[in-house]
């Protein structure tokens, strides 16, 4: 099927040139070291807070092949990169998943992840994952009541699903696992406390995401967000915690343990309230090969010609360099020209 794409304000062809050495850099001194790398725009649930029932997917020809998606993974691992994540849409969807995940790998890089609904995998597949050289994967789970879980994701994939693959994940050793949820007002912020609640009872980490703009509907608006202080009161007020700070001055997460001891972990991530730009170390490839410094740019630098006309490698490091060096000072939620961008989450990969 095809995906019609808008127009993005101010799609170039190339980004500017730049001299910045071995590294990927941006021009507010920032050094890239976390990439996130989509397989995939389609999905098997279409979640609230993200895609419309009605979105249309690119066809194959448009995606990377897995030897474009290891060349730039390869030449940003020589510019520094250490962690690389694969994203999508939902990356387990990608049949040639294990091809990238070895060649990946074999780039020796510090840390390689996935994020993925956990809805079509199961103990083999995490297993075969896990042999090919994936380190951990994050699975996203927004509701533990089945009516809600399947209004949410709007799919009729069990939440018990989910929640066997999360266990599978442990059990095979791709720690450790993180728990993704989206919190939205009206939705589910009253199942905080039952959420933290998981994390003690499996021994991961639940992370709790303030919703942002970037549903395919663009219907987001302010009064739909649970701020983190907002989530952290809720869940203090049914289990006392720790504070465990950012595990890197660039994490996304500020952690809590639980003062008593128990095993699991919450982060909050505060992308709307508490902006944590200034200390970004990622840079996002799109499934089609699209450059985004941010997360939230309305500018992207489509790298596909350059991989697919036989261009070096030293053609595609400097286009990264010169894509990167674009990369804004923030992301400008708070500010009242923000304007979001035109491709939803699925389409730009998490």
């Amino acid at each position: 099927m095809s995906f019609p794409l808008p127009i993005l304000s101010g799609l170039v062809p190339a980004p500017p040139r730049v001299a910045t050495g071995p590294v990927l850099v941006d021009s507010h001194g920032r050094t890239i070291a976390d990439l996130r790398i989509s397989l995939i725009d389609r999905c098997n649930f279409r979640c609230v807070y993200c895609m419309e029932p009605d979105v249309r997917f690119m066809p194959a020809s448009s995606l990377m092949a897995a030897e474009e998606v290891i060349r730039v993974a390869r030449v940003c691992v020589g510019l520094g990169v250490s962690k690389i994540r694969l994203t999508g849409g939902e990356p387990t969807l990608r049949p040639d998943l294990v091809q990238v995940i070895e060649g990946i790998a074999a780039l020796g890089i510090d840390d390689l992840a996935m994020t993925t609904n956990g809805a079509v995998v199961d103990r083999a597949d995490l297993e075969r994952y896990k042999a090919a050289g994936l380190d951990r994967v994050t699975i996203s789970l927004d509701s533990l009541r089945p009516e809600r879980f399947a209004a949410m994701t709007r799919s009729g994939v069990p939440v018990g699903r989910v929640l066997e693959t999360i266990e599978c994940a442990r059990a095979v050793g791709l720690d450790p696992v993180r728990v993704n949820a989206v919190i939205v007002r009206g939705q589910n912020e009253d199942e905080l406390g039952d959420l933290a609640a998981l994390a003690r009872r499996l021994g991961v980490e639940v992370r709790f995401i303030e919703f942002m703009p970037l549903d395919s509907a663009h219907k987001w608006n302010r009064s739909r967000i649970v701020p983190a202080r907002e989530m952290l009161e809720r869940i203090r007020s049914r289990y006392r915690l720790v504070d465990l700070g950012r595990s890197s001055r660039s994490a996304t997460a500020v952690r809590y343990g639980f003062a008593d001891g128990a095993p699991g972990s919450i982060g909050l991530i505060a992308p709307v309230t508490g902006a944590f730009c200034g200390a970004c170390s990622r840079l996002r490839i799109t499934a089609d090969a699209k450059i985004r410094p941010c997360l939230f740019s309305r500018r992207e630098w489509d790298l596909m010609p350059t991989l697919r006309s036989g261009e070096s490698d030293d053609e595609v490091c400097a286009f990264l360099q010169g894509a990167v060096w674009t990369k804004q000072p923030g992301h400008g939620i708070g500010s009242d020209s923000f304007v979001q961008p035109a491709r939803p989450m699925s389409s730009i990969g998490g």
